[in-house]
C-alpha cells in the first residue's frame, strides 16, 4: 500500500497492511532535521519568484521530514490558504500522490478563551438565537473555504475545535446538540460529499458528547485524551464499527513519565485499537515543542514493533 492508501483504508474502517501513523502537528522538526517549517511571516516582502522558491523548498522539506518519520498523512500548517494549496499540489507532484494531505478546516464553536468565556456563557442564556446565527455563519464560511481547499489539492481536514475540559465538555450535552452538532454534521457531510476526509479533533473528556461526535459522521476521532480519562479500549468497543479512532498515546507521560509508562501507553493503544482495523496511531495531542525528541522516537519504535496486521 502507499501511505495514502493505508490512511484511507484505516479512516474508512478497513484493515490496511499495517497501522498507519501521523500527527496533527509535528513541532520537533528542528530537533530532528535541523530547521523548522516555513511560516507565513517569512514570505513578507518577497517577490513572487522568491516566494515560489521558499514554498518549493518547504514542500520538499515536509517530504524529507515525514519520510524519515514514516508518516502516512501530512498535515500542513503556518501558511495562508493559497500557499497551503500550492504546497499540497507540490507534495503530490514530487511524491506521485503518495500521502494524504490534510489542513485545518473546522467551523464550530470551541471553548472560548479566558477573556470571552463569561460573555459567551451570558450570550447563550440571553441571546441563543444570536449564537445560532453566528454558528450558521461560521459553518458556512468553513464549508466555502474547505470546498476551495479540496479543489486546490488538499485531501481532507483536521477539524480542530476543542470542546472539552478534563472534567467534561464546556457546553452541556443538550446545549452541544443545539449549538454545535448540527453544524459539525453539516460540515463533515459537505467534506464527504466532495470526496474529502474529515478527522474531528478535540482534547478533554468527550464521553458525555461522544455519541454526538460519532453522530456527526467524521471519518475519524482524535485525540481520545487519556489525560481526561478517555479509554481507547472502551471507545473501540462501543463505536469502533462506526468511526476510525486516532490517538490516545499519553502525551504527559511522554514528557514527565518513565520510559516504561510511555511504552505501556503506546502498547495499550495498539493492543486495543488495532484489531479489526479503523485505527491510526498518534499521540493524544502532538509532539510538542519542549518534548524530548527521544521520547517521541520511542513512541515510534513501539509502533514499528507492533504495527503489522
Amino acid at each position: 500500500m502507499t501511505h495514502k492508501q493505508r490512511m484511507i483504508t484505516a479512516l474508512t474502517g478497513g484493515i490496511p497492511d499495517y497501522v498507519p501513523t501521523m500527527e496533527l502537528e509535528f513541532q520537533l522538526a528542528p530537533e530532528l532535521m535541523g530547521k523548522d517549517f516555513l511560516r507565513q511571516k517569512e514570505l513578507e516582502g518577497l517577490s513572487q519568484t522568491e516566494i515560489q522558491y521558499k514554498l518549493d523548498e518547504n514542500a520538499d522539506y515536509h517530504v524529507k521530514v515525514y519520510e524519515r518519520l514514516e508518516y502516512d498523512a501530512i498535515c500542513l500548517h503556518y501558511l495562508e490558504p493559497e500557499f497551503l494549496m500550492y504546497t499540497a499540489r507540490r507534495i503530490k507532484q514530487i511524491t506521485n500522490d503518495e500521502y494524504l494531505i490534510l489542513v485545518h478546516g473546522d467551523g464550530t464553536f470551541a471553548i472560548p478563551n479566558g477573556h470571552g468565556m463569561a460573555e459567551f456563557a451570558y450570550r447563550i442564556e440571553d441571546d441563543p438565537e444570536g449564537i445560532e446565527r453566528e454558528a450558521r455563519a461560521m459553518c458556512d464560511a468553513a464549508i466555502a473555504q474547505n470546498r476551495m481547499m479540496l479543489e486546490g489539492g488538499v485531501d481532507g481536514f483536521i477539524l480542530c475545535a476543542d470542546y472539552c475540559f478534563n472534567k467534561g465538555p464546556f457546553l452541556s450535552p443538550p446545549m452541544f446538540r443545539r449549538f454545535v452538532t448540527p453544524y459539525l454534521t453539516e460540515l463533515t457531510a459537505d467534506i464527504r460529499a466532495r470526496g474529502g476526509y474529515a478527522i474531528k479533533h478535540t482534547d478533554g473528556d468527550i464521553m458525555p458528547i461522544l455519541d454526538q461526535l460519532v453522530e456527526s459522521n467524521p471519518h475519524g476521532l482524535h485525540s481520545l485524551d487519556p489525560m481526561a480519562g478517555v479509554d481507547i479500549r472502551a471507545v473501540k468497543e462501543q463505536y469502533g464499527d462506526k468511526v476510525a479512532l486516532l490517538g490516545n498515546v499519553h502525551c504527559a507521560a511522554m514528557q514527565t513519565g518513565t520510559e516504561e509508562e510511555v511504552v505501556a501507553s503506546a502498547e495499550y493503544c495498539l493492543k486495543h485499537a488495532k484489531p479489526g482495523g479503523g485505527y491510526v496511531y498518534t499521540t493524544s495531542n502532538c509532539p510538542f515543542r519542549g518534548l524530548p525528541l527521544e521520547r517521541y522516537l520511542l513512541v515510534l519504535d513501539v509502533w514499528k514493533k507492533h504495527r503489522k496486521y
